[in-house]
């Protein structure tokens, strides 16, 4: 497979995967701010701004806009072009790295990638918006989650679907890690956290809403809200298909498929450092998560996660170029 081919394929499912990610963000956020009253700027700036820093986009966000209420922050994740994590921004990357391997993807792939791109360019799209926000969102996952469907059930399971789903699986584990990371100013800074009130206990619901975790959480847990048993679900679960952990083992098995190696050895330096993050999330207690604080823990899986990354690039996209024998080069042209 040439290296751009697959280059196209691992961004065309990432980018899905963030415009689905960042619609479950921005719609579990609005309907949580219904559950308030009373809230002053002061206040709507506490619950917006850790939406806009768990993106990694704060910087760019300051210098578009001057305050970050429900309008700008959502305008600002939703449509607005020049913000490359934008659901607008991701829907529209993805269909360009699937127009590029147009040939490797199916049909009915290609269709629901363009489908989604005509709606989100439509004056349709503002209109969902503007009256029904929820339904604008559901828009956005169920496409995401019908290609994915699409992969599994018409895609060839060779190295382009390996891809796809190392790209996907990179994605989803880090955007966990943010969605989790977003609440973490209620905690203390270090140690197991105690008891929360009411209101911190709605806003870590949001927290699991926006994995779809809370009918998994109430299975494991019960009714209970406890931050612990969240991070304790969302990051080390094994059982839960969105966890960080189910998440980096399934990348795990994306990279040795793709090179054919077994899981006991690597081949690679991509392959090496996801091993090591799955043996440390396996051999992980809640306890050891927030000894160092939860947000400094986070941001040491989300370090790991971009230098699988990075690694993966090194050795697959980013080819040396071999200066090869005149003779044989000539025969090859």
């Amino acid at each position: 497979m040439l290296s751009r081919v697959a280059n196209s394929l691992y961004w065309m499912s990432r980018y899905i995967e963030r415009a689905e990610n960042t619609a479950r963000i921005v719609d579990v956020n609005l309907q949580l701010l219904l559950d308030f009253r009373n809230l002053d700027d002061r206040r709507l700036a506490e619950h917006w701004v850790p939406i806009v820093q768990s993106t990694g986009d704060e910087k760019l966000f300051f210098q578009l806009y001057q305050a970050a209420n429900g309008q700008t922050v959502t305008d600002f994740l939703v449509f607005r072009s020049d913000n490359p994590n934008s659901i607008a921004s991701a829907v529209t990357q993805a269909r360009e790295n699937a127009r590029m391997v147009r040939d490797q993807i199916t049909q009915e792939m290609w269709e629901e990638i363009n489908r989604l791109y005509l709606f989100m360019r439509s004056p349709q799209a503002r209109q969902t918006w503007a009256s029904a926000p929820d339904e604008f969102c559901n828009e956005v996952k169920r496409s995401s989650l019908y290609l994915q469907g699409l992969v599994s059930g018409t895609l060839l399971e060779n190295e382009g679907c390996h891809f796809m789903e190392v790209g996907r699986f990179l994605e989803r584990g880090d955007k966990t890690t943010r969605i989790l990371d977003v609440r973490y100013q209620t905690l203390p800074p270090k140690g197991m956290p105690g008891p929360i009130n009411e209101t911190d206990a709605l806003e870590w619901v949001a927290v699991l809403r926006s994995c779809s975790a809370l009918d998994a959480y109430r299975q494991s847990y019960g009714a209970d809200i406890q931050p612990s048993r969240i991070a304790e679900l969302l990051v080390l679960s094994n059982d839960f298909p969105r966890s960080v952990r189910a998440c980096v083992a399934q990348l795990d098995v994306g990279l040795r498929s793709i090179a054919g190696t077994p899981s006991h050895r690597f081949t690679n330096e991509a392959e090496k450092l996801s091993g090591r993050l799955l043996a440390e999330l396996q051999f992980s207690t809640v306890e050891e998560i927030f000894a160092p604080g939860l947000h400094d823990y986070l941001d040491q899986v989300q370090v790991k996660l971009n230098a699988i990354g990075d690694a993966l690039f090194q050795a697959y996209i980013f080819l040396p170029y071999l200066d090869l024998d005149p003779g044989v080069e000539r025969q090859q042209q």
